[in-house]
């Protein structure tokens, strides 16, 4: 090889390597690649150089380090070149109207890669061009790109962040001018742009430039007053706030949303919440968690409770790193800790912006042109409250982008969109945000829980109230570990040729019948005349759900970014059936029968959840 370096024996690797050197000009990451050379490390090589970061409907997230195959310095301007010329072919106002680029506080100083940096980066690429760059000056949640992209009317925006994912992991999640996340075919346009512009543009890595030129604008302190100010649209009752008496704590776990929960908390004129100060400034090492998800529940939150009982606080709530996620624990009259579902807060938070809304709204009619929306593996609450109350709710796939982009086309028919979720703790509850957006529902819980108390009311026992008034609903997900893809191949293919029929699926597991089965791998939806599924299918990814004749619901779905067989159950009891240790025993018999039959984990090895 040239540059005085030795082969590595694999010609197509040498080649791969020669060119990353001839484009890379971050020399952490050049000299980290030609340490591996010189140490004839061929399988960490491999492991850098063969494939590339595939672009997704979620963009690109990985772990950073030098290669094609990690979030890099280089990487980050190849994406946003390509992103750019996609843009320029899509919008002939794209110089007019420019895009937003926002980023977390990740940081992995042995490759010299950090939010702050890679987003300085797509800025510079888009200068190049002439594109106006509205780039925050600062650290931001990831909720403030989509409502800068609708409030400012741009064509696109950035966020870089991995939300919740392990310290060394980044991430670039994209928007279309509607504000919702892409969809397809975005993504693939975007990918084939990239490959198209691989060689970095002369002006690419002239960031200090970029940062001068006056194409680039801070919207941080607009987009501040502005969004404090869309959210107060959802602040009904403002008195109660000023007076409560309910102590509360909230974790930013080490990442971007102490500040803005705690200006949340002001602009409803609720207290502030007590912040638990090992983990209220960002922190790219995470360091008092193992991993920084409030989703993993009571380790990610131990500091809080803690605090709780110093502080003679009642309810903690906790956003994941990049602030579009929420967790909510509250305090049982036994001592213990109750760490809410998504499906749990998801019934409250919908009940609560429902009653809200019926308040200022006396007209009986409005209510038809009400909508509240959630994914197909979440709680089936929202379509109970629907049918009593006459609104109406829709269903879509997996995901924020789905919602955000159904929430659009209503929104543009005139309709309402009240609220949207997904069992994965992320709530929609302000369409002017049309994502997962953590600070606003921090701040519409914290009026919720106050209300509540005013009338000696906990979230547990409202939580009560409204699965007596709806029907309960219990939920049991969880997930096995498989790395094999065709173990998981094979394990879905028998779930379709049920005893080696083709297109065949079970009706039965073990002692549960099956009423209804739709697979949005395939297309097919027995509940359908002509057995096609109405919801979009994607034949990469695997998802099938069974519906029982007890009133079950089970997904199970392969996951776009970790090695994880998923499973969501569900059992939705009619109003009036209230008898939940014998709900809860059909449930984890359900769970067990679907375990045991469908998912076989001794003869698939399927490695169960950590527990």
């Amino acid at each position: 090889m040239e540059n005085g370096l030795s082969t590595t024996g694999d010609a197509k690797l040498d080649e791969a390597v020669k060119l990353w050197l001839q484009y890379d000009k971050n020399p952490k990451t050049v000299s980290m690649v030609k340490e591996l050379v010189k140490e004839g490390a061929v399988e960490a090589l491999k492991k850098s150089f063969s494939s590339r970061m595939e672009f997704g409907t979620a963009g690109l997230r990985a772990a950073m380090g030098p290669g094609i195959s990690c979030m890099n310095d280089l990487t980050i301007i190849q994406t946003t070149q390509g992103f750019c010329r996609y843009l320029e072919e899509s919008f002939g106002n794209l110089k007019e109207r420019g895009v937003v680029i926002g980023y977390d506080a990740r940081a992995h100083p042995p490759s010299g890669g950090s939010s702050k940096r890679f987003a300085s980066l797509a800025a510079a690429v888009f200068i190049s061009r002439g594109v106006p760059v509205h780039l925050f000056s600062d650290i931001t949640p990831t909720p403030f790109v989509p409502f800068t992209v609708s409030h400012l009317g741009l064509c696109a925006g950035i966020m870089v962040t991995a939300s919740h994912n392990p310290k060394q992991d980044n991430g670039y999640k994209v928007y279309w001018e509607n504000g919702a996340q892409i969809v397809s075919p975005h993504d693939k346009g975007i990918s084939k742009a990239i490959e198209a512009n691989l060689e970095p543009w002369p002006e690419s890595w002239s960031t200090e430039e970029a940062l001068k030129n006056p194409l680039l604008k801070d919207p941080y302190q607009d987009i501040q007053t502005q969004y404090f100010k869309a959210i107060q649209k959802h602040c009904h009752h403002r008195d109660i706030n000023k007076n409560s008496e309910v102590k509360i704590v909230h974790t930013s776990v080490h990442g971007v949303g102490h500040a803005f929960v705690q200006s949340a908390f002001k602009a409803f004129d609720l207290n502030p919440p007590y912040a638990v100060e090992e983990q209220k400034d960002p922190d790219p090492e995470f360091p008092t968690v193992k991993y920084p998800n409030p989703e993993e529940g009571e380790g990610v939150l131990t500091l809080s409770f803690a605090l709780a009982e110093k502080e003679g606080a009642t309810v903690v709530l906790a956003n994941d790193p990049d602030a579009d996620r929420l967790a909510v624990a509250e305090k049982q009259d036994s001592g213990q800790w109750r760490v809410f579902t998504g499906n749990e807060l998801g019934a409250l938070l919908g009940w609560w912006m429902f009653r809200c809304w019926k308040q200022q709204n006396s007209d009986a009619a409005a209510v038809k042109s009400l909508y509240m929306l959630s994914s197909t593996v979440s709680s089936k609450i929202l379509r109970a409250i629907a049918l009593k109350e006459g609104f109406h709710f829709e269903e879509t796939l997996t995901g924020f982008k789905w919602m955000g982009n159904r929430a659009r086309d209503l929104l543009d028919q005139g309709k309402t969109v009240l609220f949207a979720f997904e069992e994965a703790i992320g709530y929609m509850c302000c369409p002017s945000v049309l994502d997962k957006d953590g600070v606003s529902a921090a701040a519409i819980a914290g009026e919720m829980i106050s209300s509540l108390a005013m009338k000696k009311t906990s979230l547990s026992q409202q939580l009560t109230t409204i699965y007596k008034e709806y029907g309960y609903h219990i939920s049991k997900n969880s997930y096995f570990i498989c790395h094999d893809q065709d173990v998981i191949r094979s394990l879905f293919e028998r779930l379709r040729n049920n005893s080696g029929q083709k297109g065949s699926y079970p009706s039965e597991c073990g002692r549960f019948s099956i009423s209804a089965v739709r697979d949005l791998t395939t297309g097919y939806d027995s509940n359908q005349p002509n057995n096609k599924a109405i919801l979009p299918t994607s034949s990469s990814s695997q998802m099938i759900t069974f519906t029982f004749s007890n009133g079950g619901v089970a997904t199970m779905r392969t996951s776009g970014t970790e090695p994880k067989i998923k499973y969501y159950t569900e059992l939705c009891a009619a109003p009036g059936n209230s008898d939940v240790a014998q709900l809860k025993k059909e449930l984890d018999e359900l769970v067990d029968a679907i375990v045991e039959n469908f998912f076989e984990p001794e003869k698939n090895k399927l490695q169960p959840k950590p527990e």
